[in-house]
């Protein structure tokens, strides 16, 4: 049912944790399924997310969806991370079962969450 790719990222997932002084947080949820991601990102003087991590209440894809976003936007200019899309994230899993698409759409919304809670506060900075 699950690719080897979202089985490794369930199991291993990368970039788990809090970013206590984040520069964005953003969190969301599907109240259908239950799923909680909440993002964490650390972003430079030129707007490169140089930290990201995750906290994901859900299922294995869920935690995979998660986990895989982290390391696609990580190292990427703000504007570039807003590009990420859940179809992209899908395919760096090697796929999701349709039930399971919508986890991805959520890790897709996290991310640009977090990134407009950073803009939010950079707007009130000045």
């Amino acid at each position: 049912m699950y690719s080897d790719k979202v089985m490794d990222h369930f199991e291993h997932p990368r970039n788990v944790g809090v970013i206590e002084d984040a520069d964005g947080v953003g969190t969301v949820g599907n109240p259908v399924c239950g799923d909680v991601m909440k993002m964490y990102l650390k972003i430079d003087d030129n707007e490169v997310i140089t930290d990201v991590k995750f906290k994901t209440f859900g299922c294995a894809s869920a935690i995979a969806t998660s986990s895989m976003a982290t390391e696609m936007i990580k190292g990427k200019t703000v504007d570039e991370a807003l590009e990420l899309t859940n179809k992209a994230v899908a395919e760096a899993l090697d796929g999701l079962p349709p039930v399971k698409m919508h986890c991805s759409v959520l890790a897709e919304e996290a991310v640009k969450a977090a990134i407009e809670d950073y803009r939010d506060k950079k707007l009130k900075e000045n």
